[in-house]
């Protein structure tokens, strides 16, 4: 289940691409099938030994393009082992509402994005948020969990704070809000209430067959019930001057 829309978000057989905060590595896996050069880096060492399982079962399967690479890598997000300007893409995930220093892990990614280069940057949607943190404290209040909910001007502001220059946004997983509800209102870890249950198999039916019926549904709930805001933006290739002090400001 992909967040990015890799139509707003081109890749180039040979790019480089940081998957920063990759989890179970979702993205980096379509991108390495789309021929990137991959990296998929987090700081949780068992995923990631999952991630490097599934990245050479995918090269023994023939499933990426030859000249794609994919790499596994250990890593602190706040200080990435890469020199300025070295990816040409940048996914950041469902990451930012986890990380106290959420200014630093955005511009750390800035950083290494080679200007002319493009960022997707995605987190939990406010409303739908807003209404898990209300049911369950157990759903946030965990090591690791999320300690803030975006609304959409705040997080673009972070991405322009960075110096990166926003291009587009929308939102995703519109069926997935119900799901996290009832989740919460059941209780976060019991996955044996029947709502639960229910809706959990409706999901997996629509990622599996993908109905034209859940994914019109989808598509038309997604502005109201979207549970990712997903927002794009570009590395300018030179940071326009700043004003001296007594210029007249522009018309």
């Amino acid at each position: 289940m992909l967040t990015v829309d890799f139509t707003r978000f081109p890749l180039a057989p040979g790019d480089r691409v940081l998957d920063l905060g990759c989890g179970g590595g979702r993205h980096a896996f379509e991108c390495y099938r789309r021929g990137a050069r991959v990296v998929a880096l987090d700081r949780n060492a068992e995923e990631i030994a999952e991630v490097a399982q599934w990245f050479a079962a995918m090269a023994e399967a023939g499933e990426a393009p030859p000249g794609a690479s994919a790499e596994a890598v250990v890593g602190d997000a706040l200080a990435l082992p890469y020199p300025d300007g070295h990816f040409d893409a940048v996914i950041l995930s469902e990451v930012m509402e986890h990380v106290p220093d959420d200014k630093g892990l955005i511009a750390e990614a800035a950083r290494v994005l080679r200007p002319g280069g493009r960022i997707a940057v995605t987190v939990p949607r406010y409303g739908p948020e807003k209404v898990c943190w209300w049911l369950s404290d157990a759903y946030h209040e965990v090591e690791g969990g999320h300690i803030r909910i975006y609304r959409a001007g705040e997080l673009l502001a972070r991405i322009r704070g960075a110096g990166l220059r926003p291009y587009g946004s929308h939102h995703a997983h519109a069926l997935h809000a119900p799901y996290w509800w009832l989740k919460c209102a059941f209780g976060v870890d019991n996955d044996k209430a029947l709502p639960v249950r229910a809706y959990h198999r409706l999901l997996v039916w629509d990622i599996v067959k993908k109905p034209l019926l859940t994914r019109v549904a989808e598509q038309t709930l997604d502005p109201l019930l979207g549970k990712s805001f997903v927002a794009y933006a570009t590395k300018p290739h030179r940071t326009a001057p700043v004003a001296a002090a007594g210029d007249a400001e522009p018309a």
